[in-house]
């Protein structure tokens, strides 16, 4: 008699499937984007989430130079980096960095909530992020989430 009715599936990267997903920054709050961005590149979303492999959707983020930050974190907020040589350590405030390029805020706050590994480092080349409303996967077909 089989007493167990049920069976866990795990997931593996033969019977995942990965679909792509457009976000829209536009008037987003940064770290709430962020959040959930990281959630569906993990695959958290998915009732076939495994902790271990990449089952989460390709996301695609347009508007990223119009997010959005609360208080005063546009300048009281600090980015601290090391160039690896002595001295090295630079400053900046998101002000500064969307100067540079509205790009980097928002793959930085989706990077810093992906975990710290090669799982994450793999995770993170599932994101594609563009400043404004055009992006060059049509191709793909994705479909737009609201969030």
């Amino acid at each position: 008699m089989d007493t167990l009715s049920y069976k866990t599936v795990s997931a593996n990267k033969a019977s995942v499937t990965k679909e792509w997903v457009v976000i829209d920054a536009d008037s987003k709050v940064l770290g709430r984007l962020a959040s959930e961005v990281a959630r569906v590149i993990r695959g958290k979303n998915k009732p076939s989430f495994t902790p271990n492999v990449d089952c989460g959707d390709n996301v695609i983020i347009i508007n990223a130079d119009k997010i959005k930050l609360t208080g005063k974190k546009w300048t009281d907020k600090v980015y601290v980096s090391h160039t690896g040589y002595p001295g090295g350590q630079r400053s900046a405030t998101p002000k500064e960095v969307m100067a540079k390029s509205s790009t980097i805020l928002v793959e930085r706050a989706v990077r810093g909530m992906l975990p710290k590994n090669r799982l994450g480092r793999a995770l993170f080349r599932n994101l594609y992020v563009y400043e404004g409303a055009e992006h060059p996967h049509e191709a793909q077909k994705p479909k737009e989430i609201k969030l």
